[in-house]
């Protein structure tokens, strides 16, 4: 009997050794289908390793919170790494070196970096400019009226959005460029400036707007530019090899932009009360956060029809008019005769 039980456990356990081997498989498959499926699942930041180059400036509008709150990167399934830069010309070197593929300028950068054949190109337009740009003057100045301003020195970085309106609205008031002194400051240079009290004036967009606010008082804005005939836009501009290249990521990109703009038009006002969204833009940009509801308000943020509109219609003329009028400033040596090649609405269509 005992020899009957030794043989039957035995035989068991010979039996026993396959399923526990089965059993060991199946595990290992079940284990590596769910690490197949958590690998897909992955973000960006682990299925590519190398990430898009994004350079952006410190202006203000709806799209930063889409930036802060990592949209950009969810839609597009893609690493981004955003770098921040103080003036359009900085991100335009940045972009001809190849530095980065994708760069937010204004339009003056834009026609300025498209007269010298750079190969880029306006994919989406993040504003038209209003209040968030202006000619700020000094309670210190004596300046009260436009005409206050001959003699006196006033700072802007040249060959941007802020000096394309400034010399604009000069213009506008029948002052010569030579009857002032016009300097060549970044924004955080302008600020330390104007707390020295070595500039009268200065035409600045955030953070620095806010603070020459502050012991200082607006003499006119990018809105009332505009209207004299001189509009000026904030934008998304991209290398033409990367568009080539990358068409989804822009437009994901743009589909992102256009999302949050469109939470912002809804509603502006809850949108501008809503402390998350300004805190986010405030930590971005630098701007003081009790200032971003009314800068938000100062600029028009067009929609997917309204881009479409502008970017196939008005756009190109309206860089070759910024060209013309820098080329007669002597900030341009030349002016193409078109500019269409510098202006795409490829990526908002879906």
């Amino acid at each position: 009997m005992q020899i009957l039980l030794k043989d039957h456990l035995i035989m068991g356990i010979k039996n026993t050794k396959p399923l526990i081997v089965t059993a060991i498989v199946l595990v290992a498959i079940v284990a590596f289908i769910v690490y197949q499926n958590q690998k897909d699942a992955a973000p960006a930041q682990s299925r590519n390793n190398k990430a898009v180059v994004i350079a952006y400036q410190t202006g203000i509008d709806p799209t930063k919170v889409a930036q802060a709150n990592g949209d950009y990167e969810r839609e597009s399934g893609q690493a981004i790494q955003w770098r921040k830069f103080d003036a359009g010309s900085d991100v335009v070197n940045a972009l001809a070196s190849g530095d980065v593929v994708i760069g937010n300028i204004g339009s003056s950068p834009l026609a300025a970096a498209a007269s010298r054949d750079l190969p880029i190109e306006v994919f989406l337009v993040t504003a038209k400019l209003g209040g968030s740009e202006a000619l700020v003057v000094s309670n210190k100045s004596g300046i009260k009226t436009p005409q206050d301003l001959i003699g006196k020195t006033i700072a802007v970085p040249f060959v941007s959005t802020t000096h394309y309106s400034l010399l604009s609205a000069l213009k506008h008031w029948n002052i010569a460029d030579n009857q002032v002194k016009i300097i060549n400051l970044r924004p955080p240079e302008i600020t330390a400036a104007w707390e020295r009290g070595d500039i009268d004036a200065t035409y600045v967009w955030e953070p620095a707007l806010s603070k020459v606010k502050a012991s200082g008082h607006v003499l006119t804005d990018s809105k009332q530019v505009g209207e004299w005939g001189a509009p000026t836009y904030d934008l998304w501009v991209v290398r033409k090899d990367f568009a080539e290249k990358n068409p989804e990521f822009l437009k994901a990109f743009v589909k992102t932009s256009l999302q949050q703009i469109e939470a912002y038009n809804q509603d502006p006002k809850a949108f501008e009360q809503n402390a998350d969204h300004i805190q986010k833009i405030a930590q971005l940009t630098g701007s003081d956060a009790k200032d971003i509801p009314l800068l938000l308000s100062g600029n028009i943020y067009l929609d997917g029809q309204q881009q479409q509109a502008t970017l196939a219609g008005e756009f190109a003329k309206n860089i070759f008019d910024t060209a013309t009028f820098l080329k007669s400033q002597g900030k341009v040596d030349q002016v193409k005769p078109d500019y269409q090649g510098n202006v795409t609405t490829q990526f908002l269509q879906p």
